[in-house]
Order: C-alpha cells, then sequence, then structure tokens
C-alpha cells in the first residue's frame, strides 16, 4: 500500500463574495504523478499555493507527512540576482551538498576514522561522487552553460530553468510544479518529459501540456465549478471519463460532450509511441506527406467563415538574407507560400524564428533580397507581447475596437459577442474591466481581437502560454475550421499536431528545412536516423576535487543501472526469442495458437530493438 505524503482536508477558498472553491478534500500517495487541470480564473494556483504552504485557506487545513521532502517550481522563482548559476545550485537546500561538505571536514580531520567512515558511506549511500558531474548534466540539458553567469543577467525563463534545475537536484520526494513546461522549448520538454517518466517523484502539477499529461501522470485532477474530480489514468483516460460523466449529467449542453469526444477521437488516432524510439527508419518523405495530407481531408469543417479572398500571389520571399552582427539567420532564402499553407515552425532560441515572423509582416526589413505581400493579404499577427490595455475600458469595449463581427457563408455572421462567449468569455464577464481579468483572459481577449479582423493569413507566435485546455480546444477548433494560410510558432506539441501540415525547422547558421509533416511525424523521423555520438558535458572540475573518485564513467548512478538492467534484460529477450521460433518450426502450432505466438513475437522483436537502441547510446557515453 502506497504511503500518504498529503491530506487535504475540507478546504475553502474565494475573494471577496467571489467563492473560488469550498469544502475540497484529497490525498496525494507516494508514486502518484498528479495533472491538475483547471479554466483559467477557477483557482488552479490559489489551490497549489495552499497545499505547497505559500497561501492559508480560509477553511479546513493540510496534513503533511512527518520529515516529508517537499520541493515547490512557482512561475515566478525567487533566486538571489548576486550569486552565479553555479553558486546558486551550491547554496541550495540539498541533502547531497551537506553530505559533501561532511566528507570534505572529514578528509580535514584524518585522526576520526569513525567520522570518515561515516561520511564516505553517506557519500556512497546518495551517490555523491557524481554530483558535479549530475549537476552540470542537468544545466546543459536545460541550456545554462555559462555557470559563472549571475542571475541578475538571466531572462525571466532562464531563472524558471535554473529554479528547475535546482529542485531536480535537491531529489525531493514531492515535488509541486507551476506549469513546468512555459520557458522551455522542445527539446527540453522531452527531456523532462523522460526524466520524469523513468525517475522515482512523487508529483503534482499544474500544465496545460497534453502530451505531459499523457506521458507522465498517471492520475488527472480536474476543479471544475467549485468541484473536484479524480481520474484514475493518463490525458487519453481522462477525456474518455470526462466524456462519460457529461453525458451523464443531463443538465450540461451537447456542446461540451462534443468537444471532449472530439478531442478524444483525435488522441486515438495518433502514433502511440510519440517520443520513444522508433522501430524502423522512415524513409520516405511522400509517406508522411500523404499522411499529413489525410489528416486535413479527414477534418470537418463546422465554421464556414467567409474571408476575403486570396488572390493567386500570396507571400513570395526571394533570396532573402538577415544578418545580426556575426549571427547569419538566413541566408538567400526562398520560399513561395501556397493557398491554405499551415507551417508550424520550430527550432532553439536565437535561430531567427521570430525575425523571420517580423520580416514576413514588415516590421524588420531584410538586408538582402525582397518579400512580396500578395494585395488580397491580410495579416492578423498574435504576438508574445500581448494586448495594450487601456484604463476604464470593458471587455467587449475592447473587441469592437477591431471589429463588430466574422462574416460567415450563407449570409450568417458571428458577432464580437458570440466570438467572447466561444472564447468563453460569458454575457456577464463581457462587461468586466479588463484591468480585472487574469493573464490566461487578457491572452484569450488578446486572440479574439486579432480573430475578429477577419484575417486571411494568421501568424501565431507562441499563441499557448497561459490558456487553460479547455480554451486551447477551443482555439483548435477555430483554426482547424479556418480556410486562410496559417503559420504557428508554439512549443505545445500537441498544438503544433493538431493544427500544421507541414514544418520549417530552423537548424541555426541559416539552415532551415521544409518538413512535410506534424511535430510527432518529425520526431519520429529525426528519432529514426542514426544517432550522432551523444554530447557529453566538460565535468572535469574548476575546483575541490577531494570528493570526486578517480577513472568515473561519463554515466550517472542511473544510468549505469540502466545499463547493467537492459544487458540482463536483453539476454532473456533472446532466450525468449528462440524459444518461440522453436514452436514455430516445431510444426505443432495451428489456427489462434499461431496468431497469439506471432503477436508475442512481434513485440519481443519490438522490445530487443529499443533496448538494444538505449544500449547504444549509453555505451557511446562510456567510451
Amino acid at each position: 500500500m502506497n504511503v500518504n505524503y498529503v491530506s487535504v482536508e475540507n478546504i475553502a477558498k474565494s475573494f471577496g463574495e467571489r467563492i473560488l472553491f469550498k469544502n475540497i478534500s484529497f490525498g496525494i500517495n507516494e508514486g502518484q504523478k498528479i495533472g491538475f487541470v483547471a479554466k483559467n480564473g477557477t483557482g488552479k494556483t490559489s489551490l497549489l499555493n495552499i497545499i505547497a504552504g505559500d497561501e492559508e485557506p480560509d477553511e479546513g487545513q493540510v496534513v503533511y507527512r512527518k520529515n516529508l521532502k517537499v520541493a515547490f517550481l512557482p512561475q515566478e522563482p525567487d533566486l538571489d540576482p548576486n550569486l552565479t548559476i553555479e553558486q546558486t545550485i551550491f547554496v541550495a537546500d540539498n541533502e547531497t551538498l551537506r553530505v559533501i561538505n561532511a566528507y570534505e571536514k572529514a578528509l580535514e580531520n584524518p585522526d576520526d576514522a569513525e567520522a570518515y567512515q561515516k561520511a564516505f558511506e553517506q557519500m556512497d549511500a546518495l551517490n555523491a561522487w557524481d554530483f558535479e558531474t549530475q549537476y552540470k548534466q542537468i544545466l546543459f540539458k536545460l541550456k545554462l552553460e555559462k555557470l559563472d553567469q549571475k542571475v541578475s543577467q538571466l531572462s525571466g525563463g532562464q531563472k524558471k530553468r535554473l529554479a528547475l534545475a535546482n529542485i531536480l537536484l535537491s531529489k525531493p520526494e514531492l515535488l509541486y510544479l507551476d506549469e513546468p513546461t512555459n520557458h522551455l522549448d522542445l527539446e527540453m520538454i522531452e527531456w523532462l518529459e523522460e526524466y520524469f517518466a523513468k525517475e522515482n517523484f512523487t508529483l503534482f502539477m499544474v500544465t496545460h501540456d497534453r502530451y505531459f499529461l499523457e506521458n507522465v501522470c498517471n492520475e488527472i485532477v480536474e476543479l471544475e465549478n467549485g468541484k473536484l474530480y479524480n481520474y484514475k489514468g493518463n490525458y487519453a483516460y481522462y477525456l474518455q471519463n470526462k466524456e462519460a460523466r457529461i453525458a451523464n449529467e443531463e443538465i450540461e449542453t451537447g456542446k461540451a460532450k462534443q468537444l471532449y469526444k472530439k478531442e478524444l477521437d483525435w488522441m486515438r488516432r495518433q502514433p502511440k509511441a510519440r517520443t520513444t524510439k522508433s522501430k524502423s527508419r522512415i524513409d520516405d518523405f511522400y509517406e508522411i506527406k500523404e499522411r499529413a495530407h489525410k489528416r486535413r481531408n479527414d477534418h470537418e469543417v463546422q465554421l464556414e467563415i467567409n474571408m476575403e479572398r486570396l488572390g493567386s500571389k500570396i507571400l513570395e520571399i526571394h533570396k532573402v538574407s538577415k544578418s545580426f552582427e556575426n549571427l547569419t539567420l538566413l541566408d538567400k532564402y526562398e520560399y513561395v507560400f501556397r493557398k491554405g499553407e499551415r507551417v508550424g515552425i520550430i527550432g532553439k532560441n536565437g535561430t531567427g524564428k521570430s525575425t523571420f515572423l517580423n520580416m514576413l509582416t514588415g516590421a524588420i526589413q531584410p538586408d538582402q533580397g525582397k518579400i512580396v505581400v500578395g494585395d488580397t493579404v491580410k495579416f492578423g499577427y498574435y504576438t508574445q507581447r500581448g494586448i495594450t490595455i487601456k484604463e476604464g475600458q470593458k471587455v467587449i469595449e475592447v473587441i469592437r475596437e477591431f471589429g463588430d463581427y466574422i462574416p460567415l457563408k450563407k449570409g450568417r455572421q458571428i458577432s464580437a459577442q458570440q466570438l467572447l462567449e466561444r472564447f468563453l468569455f460569458d454575457r456577464k464577464k463581457q462587461y468586466d474591466f479588463v484591468e480585472k481579468l487574469s493573464g490566461g483572459e487578457r491572452k484569450r481577449l488578446y486572440l479574439c481581437t486579432v480573430l475578429i479582423q477577419n484575417p486571411n493569413f494568421l501568424i501565431l507566435d507562441e499563441p499557448t502560454n497561459d490558456l487553460d485546455i479547455v480554451t486551447l480546444n477551443v482555439l483548435e477548433n477555430f483554426l482547424l475550421d479556418f480556410p486562410g494560410c496559417l503559420i504557428v510558432v508554439s512549443h505545445d506539441r500537441y498544438f503544433m499536431d493538431k493544427i500544421v501540415d507541414h514544418l520549417f525547422v530552423f537548424r541555426g547558421n541559416a539552415i532551415i528545412e521544409d518538413f512535410p509533416g506534424n511535430y510527432s511525424d518529425y520526431r519520429t523521423y529525426e528519432n529514426s536516423r542514426i544517432p550522432e555520438k551523444v554530447k557529453t558535458v566538460d565535468t572535469e572540475p574548476k575546483t575541490k576535487t577531494s570528493w570526486k573518485k578517480e577513472n568515473k564513467t561519463a554515466l550517472s548512478y542511473n544510468e549505469q543501472k540502466e545499463y547493467n538492467r537492459i544487458e540482463r534484460d536483453l539476454k532473456k529477450l533472446e532466450i525468449q526469442k528462440k524459444e518461440i521460433e522453436a514452436l514455430f518450426t516445431s510444426g505443432t502450432l495451428e489456427g489462434d495458437k499461431i496468431n497469439e505466438e506471432s503477436a508475442k513475437l512481434k513485440k519481443v522483436i519490438e522490445d530487443i530493438e529499443e533496448k538494444e537502441m538505449r544500449w547504444l547510446e549509453l555505451s557511446e557515453k562510456m567510451e
């Protein structure tokens, strides 16, 4: 039976007359990886802050198991601006660091053999010999390689990543996370996903990253209308059971049920192994392109938007070059956009994604070449800067500055009020003052101001930040019905997979590849390529080395254990394979038994291929 870590007992929270929740009770047990979902403005952050101990409930209490090691990653971490990245790691409340300090003190007093023996055993127990390798590898994965850089020089995203590194290194028993994937690029998100999947943390997190909920969580807790609902499974399980729950609640309209049904249907059509190694090499780009085309044709348009017609000339990029000082972002780049194109843009920070968007819309001029925009093109550009709020404005007044309606086919239209309702602003909320809105609600309103202008070429730069899952669903359904051209920059893999047909992959050094599928297609393709030698971190210490063992491999303690386990597993699987193959050659199998053993053999071969791939990766790190 799993140990209970936290009991939340009958808590309540309200602001003035507005009750967020009342009589909320639940527990967090060892080994649970809980995703907490709710609409923006319904009390997600308040509930997280209460159970993390940063906020008091109006009623009830939160009871913790004695001596439980807990860590909390908030949206805005509190770090000392005067310290460097490396110093921040070394001043953290970290048991491993305390053990290292005790060992160094024992070395200074060689006469106290008992203290030395105890310190040595503690170093072994916590695998503290490898601490420098561990923290440098985690910082490297989170793109924090300048260890002597001051915290005061870091961006908001870098600070959050440094706080995340500190928390992972402290190895808490229970970890609270508030939007952990914000400020991480796609590569980092996938690394963190794999890290949580194999490490033994108990997690309670707020996130709108649905692949993260699918691949990491074993339970979803939802706060809706002040009540908690528990779903003992991952995101797909949640969708299935949420749909069933709504079907049972007859007071609900069919709209919400339909939304979850569509979402679940889409989930079921996706390839299952999104971030694991592909079982076979994909060579045929046409096959990927065909799959992407089929996905578009599968979508049934419900909202027939009557946008201004795009002419034959839409957007043409002719031999465009752009550099900043020594950094070349584009070099004689060429592309001609066609009607209905839906492009996702991915790439590391600093490869020129935002510059590219700003050149398309004329905010930045190219150094060479030209960008030709067709006469019929009407851009809608959603930037990361958000909306400028005028004091005293109401929500409905803001949107009406940009337009009164979106025209639909057959003479119908969506009014500004209806669009706001679609994006979860009820009639009462539409007459609220804008300054009262939460960050996520402001993003929603900004989206509506872009869409009400009825553009025929939409450019969305990180539109999913701060949006809850329900809003993301609404936006996705709107964009799937949108008949114009679309460019999206996003680190939300699920959103990208649903919306785009092909990708511009910004590799850096002015290399932009056009990939003919969505993000999951791209990951499967990339993972199926022969892996290059893994780049390892320079872990040679600049300071004290007394606590580092000599002749250590580049594998961490957990990787070494994994390596040994894979070798044992491969031997067992090879024996299983031979036994099944022997059954086939014996001639004793017939009927259903043949199908059953064929399925078993297929599974064993797939497991062998996957484990061999991982074994090769780890072997390369040991060379």
